[in-house]
């Protein structure tokens, strides 16, 4: 039997509430969760929230609130559009559980006691905007810091730093050697890119009396850990690594379930934290390198171009967007309009069209005609009878063809592409009405065993798409189904889904509107 597929996102920083890019990157996740228990395999999906750090403290002192109550009230907007979108993950990751912690203090214990760790003083110019020291790599061409660094200023301190360049050639030699690390695959050449040059040692403390909010170093007090051991862990913590030596004995069985099949990430923040800090750490605590995660690392949202931004004003919210299209609706319109690995430019006119034409005037018009149809010369009564033709044949076809196909492109990321499959079924489906007019059947008593065939073939087909699109809108899937009159069986496979799953004298339901027309001015 196959080990769990584990599945997890990059925690959300709880500094601000979510946009777009946060939606995105969590149904991006369910998506493949929903997927994947629907093609056979058992699924663990976990994402969280990160927060500590000194932008978080920053934050909580300028409104009068302790950093822990600031983090609880930033993260409720998160949960709030989680379930909002249907996200539904199994394991609940926040870096202030002391589960947590006390798995985050054991790795740096162990990897102090093995002389991975070592305290030294640095000066150098300090980024407070992204928390930590720069070198001249960061510089442009002018000699000066960007404005992606935010204030910048000199800072001379002592800290406890982990020895990454001994690990720099490993990691070199593993990107090389296993192409699957990183999808989309070019990506590995940035982080090869990056690995050129004098390799340095990472800094991960900070001082406590610069940063209380953090978790304690367990061998100097004076030094809480900086985010690399701390965000990066919740990987691993709640997966239940050194779950019997801290007392976590409640968390699921990690040597079942390492390593991740999918580690879902920003391109932002590949390069260094994920393709770097994050294998290199796991190397030194001696993870084997079949021990090592799998990167899905996904592009942008961008608006005309420009990354969003709050200090632009182009900042996407997501709830608002569900609101008005439905959750499903969003959810469609992001898996649709981007290629997993790759930048998209939001746009109104495309979520609108999306909705509107896509999937009132495709979709939903097929349904609801063929329901119409259904009850107006069958009292919504369906028989598969024994007629058959060409035109029939050429529908279950297409059908066949396309379920064939759709699994291979969701596997692979292609989730655009697994919803093309879906939609060649509905524009089939909506061609064969125009071929066979029904409308005309029923008016014809010696047609009556070419329209049983008809309507049933048509039923099915609108049921073979909502299967297919469960994943990507399992509301309305699921709504689909109760007006086709069939209820999805619990732990319905892909496997299972063959033509003729509606039976002889199937009953089928009234139909209404699932994708009322959005205007908007």
């Amino acid at each position: 039997m196959s080990k769990p597929y584990y599945i997890t996102t990059a925690i959300d920083y709880t500094n601000a509430p979510p946009h777009i890019g946060h939606a995105y990157e969590k149904v991006l996740a369910d998506v493949m969760t929903r997927f994947q228990r629907l093609n056979g395999r058992e699924v663990y999906f976990l994402t969280g929230v990160d927060q500590h750090g000194q932008k978080v403290q920053k934050s909580a002192e300028k409104v009068g609130l302790s950093p822990q109550d600031f983090v609880n009230g930033v993260t409720q907007h998160f949960t709030a559009l989680w379930e909002k979108l249907n996200v539904r993950f199994d394991g609940w990751a926040a870096t202030t559980d002391p589960k947590h912690k006390r798995v985050v203090q054991a790795m740096l214990q162990k990897l102090h006691d093995c002389g991975q760790l070592y305290k030294a003083s640095h000066t150098g110019f300090y980024s407070v905007r992204q928390e930590q020291f720069l070198t001249d790599k960061e510089r442009g061409p002018d000699g000066q810091f960007g404005e992606e660094w935010g204030e910048v200023v000199e800072l001379a301190e002592e800290n406890w730093y982990f020895k990454l360049s001994e690990h720099v050639e490993w990691l070199k030699g593993y990107i090389r050697t296993h192409p699957d690390f990183i999808f989309p695959s070019h990506r590995a050449n940035d982080v090869l890119n990056a690995l050129e040059g004098k390799a340095l040692d990472l800094c991960i403390s900070r001082p406590i009396e610069r940063l209380s909010w953090g978790i304690p170093l367990p061998f100097d007090e004076k030094f809480v850990n900086f985010v690399w051991f701390d965000a990066l862990t919740n990987y691993i913590s709640f997966a239940g690594y050194l779950a019997h030596e801290c007392g976590n004995d409640d968390l699921p069985d990690f040597s079942k379930l390492w390593p991740a099949d999918a580690e879902i990430i920003g391109k932002d923040i590949l390069v260094p934290a994920h393709a770097v800090y994050w294998p290199i750490m796991l190397h030194a605590l001696g993870f084997s390198d079949d021990q090592i995660p799998k990167l899905i690392v996904h592009g942008w949202w961008n608006v005309k171009g420009a990354k969003m931004s709050k200090s632009t004003g182009n900042v996407i919210d997501p709830s608002a967007l569900a609101d008005t299209f439905t959750p499903d609706g969003l959810r469609y319109y992001l898996m649709r309009d981007i290629a997993t690995g790759y930048d998209a430019d939001f746009s109104e006119e495309r979520i609108l069209n999306a909705y509107n034409k896509e999937l009132g005037g495709g979709l939903g018009n097929l349904l609801n005609r063929t329901l119409k149809m259904a009850n107006n010369y069958r009292s919504g009564v369906i028989k598969r009878g024994d007629f058959d033709d060409a035109m029939c044949e050429s529908l279950r076809q297409a059908t066949a063809e396309a379920e064939a196909a759709y699994p291979e492109k969701m596997e692979s990321w292609s989730i655009h592409q697994g919803i093309e499959e879906a939609w060649k079924i509905v524009t089939a489906a909506n061609g064969f009405i125009e071929l066979t007019q029904p409308f005309k059947l029923a008016k014809d008593e010696a047609q009556s065993a070419r329209l049983d065939a008809v309507l049933h073939h048509l039923a099915e087909a609108i049921l073979h798409v909502a299967i297919l699109l469960n994943p990507i809108m399992p509301v309305m899937s699921e709504k689909i189904c109760d007006q086709l009159g069939w209820s999805l069986p619990s732990g319905f496979k892909l496997a299972e889904l063959k033509w003729g799953i509606l039976p002889d004298g199937h009953q089928l339901g009234e139909g209404v509107p699932l994708f009322p027309r959005v205007e908007i001015a």
